[in-house]
């Protein structure tokens, strides 16, 4: 009599395990559903505003360019063979392997985005050749300002671009892209060491996926297209003004006054443009803290916007309120955090009296792995910011993947079901819909909209990823 007992355990552990793929089955294709409800809601947002094709909009972006060699970074080190550090030490600039591989192993295990400049020509010029040995290494164009021009065009908007840049690189920008720089023979070049989420190399795993970038740029760091690009200016008669690539004067060997000479004459363009046109300032990974004062003094006071991502907004608002650069920053900032320090930012930016030709700041644009922030003031030039936000959304996507047509089986959701406006207690929580995935409101002077993004697991590259989704949001807004 027990053996029918026997085969009652069989059979239930049976049932169990069928139930679970069941259970599983109905989770992913539950899952599959909300992505799908999810992009067509954010379609539909971004759809809402078209361009005027009778009178594109005219933008003027500078400065520089390079080309890109973008490579596993975890495959580069190993090619070049560099070590794993045991150290993880946050260096200024790279000098040696030793800084390289210290440098990589301080911002590889958190997944930040990080670009070094590199003194030692032997080093760099190992590294660009280690790269060409790989299988998988590739080119692209480079550099913030022809990154964003091309997205920039690519959306339907005539663009003038401030860059000193090879026929190369100028063979692939856009027809509706007129540069403003004397051409150069040999185009710098800046490496791209891209890795996915979980890559590991010796000890570290990366918490997300990122980009290490080194260069030895010669050209970007002097602006030196500033004063063709300014001649050009007034004739093209832009609707929106966008500065960027800054980053390339970090920890470079400038001569004594040289880098303040060069950021006194980028003053003087931006003091004589009209106020009636916007100026969009494209923040970076800084970490020379003198660049940073002198960006505070030079440039951001004749920006109506400024964007940047998780890691540079905790650094400019550490920097503003009298402490020190934070280099590193939490990968996967809750949405409530973010909101705080913009809200703290905009305050502290907004709370002087301007200056002769000086602007007050009006939009403020946060993009993070898991969703877009926008905040714009009231009655301000900017426009159409629950279109613009869905937009920048949606390019994270397009951008990151490498394609045009966002596919749902390759993307995921990391927001939260619902989300605090504040980190205050008894702030008002706003549930996630997926039929309305951008939240708007309103307090005091501005207008806060948030879109989550898809975010994308199958990672073409990340490089460039905040020039496109900032260019995109830009477009729909001027």
């Amino acid at each position: 009599m027990a053996a029918p007992k026997l085969l009652v355990l069989p059979l239930l552990s049976l049932l169990a395990l069928l139930l679970a793929y069941w259970l599983r089955h109905v989770d992913k294709d539950n899952l599959q559903e909300r992505l799908d409800t999810v992009l067509t809601s954010l379609l539909r947002a971004e759809e809402k505003v078209g361009l005027d094709v009778r009178r594109p909009p005219r933008i003027a972006i500078g400065f520089g360019g390079c080309l890109d060699i973008i490579v596993d970074g975890v495959a580069l080190m190993q090619e070049a063979a560099i070590e794993p550090s045991y150290k993880q030490v946050h260096h200024n600039f790279i000098e040696t392997e030793t800084q390289l591989a210290e440098s990589f192993a301080y911002f590889f295990p958190p997944g930040a985005a990080s670009e070094r400049y590199v003194s030692n020509d032997t080093l760099f010029r190992k590294l660009v050749n280690a790269s060409k040995r790989l299988s998988e290494m590739r080119w692209a164009l480079g550099g913030n300002a022809p990154v964003m021009a091309n997205r920039l065009a690519a959306e339907g908007c005539d663009v003038l671009l401030g860059g000193r840049l090879s026929t190369e690189e100028i063979s692939v920008l856009s027809d509706r892209i007129t540069v403003a720089g004397e051409p150069i023979t040999d185009a710098d070049i800046h490496l791209i060491m891209e890795y996915p989420t979980g890559a590991k190399w010796g000890n570290y795993v990366s918490r997300r996926a990122n980009r290490y970038i080194v260069h030895s740029d010669s050209h970007n760091p002097m602006i030196d297209s500033l004063e063709d690009f300014k001649s050009q200016l007034e004739a093209f008669k832009p609707d929106l003004l966008v500065i960027g690539g800054l980053q390339m004067m970090d920890s470079f060997p400038f001569k004594t006054g040289q880098r303040e000479a060069r950021l006194k004459a980028l003053q003087e363009m931006l003091f004589s443009v009209d106020q009636k046109i916007g100026c969009h300032f494209e923040m970076a990974s800084f970490v020379e803290q003198d660049l940073m004062r002198d960006l505070l003094e030079y440039v951001i006071p004749y920006s109506d916007s400024l964007g940047m991502n998780e890691q540079e907004l905790p650094n400019l608002l550490s920097l503003i309120k009298g402490g020190n650069i934070t280099v590193l920053s939490d990968p996967y900032p809750r949405v409530a955090s973010i909101l705080d320090q913009m809200r703290e930012l905009y305050q502290l930016l907004r709370s002087q009296e301007p200056k002769s030709g000086q602007r007050v700041l009006t939009r403020l644009h946060v993009h993070t792995l898991a969703f877009q922030a926008m905040m714009v003031t009231k009655g301000s030039m900017w426009k159409n910011t629950m279109s613009a936000t869905a937009k920048a959304s949606l390019t994270a996507n397009r951008h990151v993947c490498g394609s045009a047509r966002i596919d749902t089986r390759k993307a995921k959701l990391i927001m939260d079901d619902s989300f605090s406006v504040s980190r205050e207690v008894g702030s008002q929580r706003i549930p996630f819909k997926e039929s309305r995935p951008v939240s708007c409101w309103e307090e005091e002077t501005f207008e806060i909209c948030l879109a989550p993004v898809l975010v994308c697991t199958e990672v073409f590259q990340t490089a460039g990823g905040g020039d496109n989704i900032s260019a995109a949001g830009l477009v729909l807004q001027i």
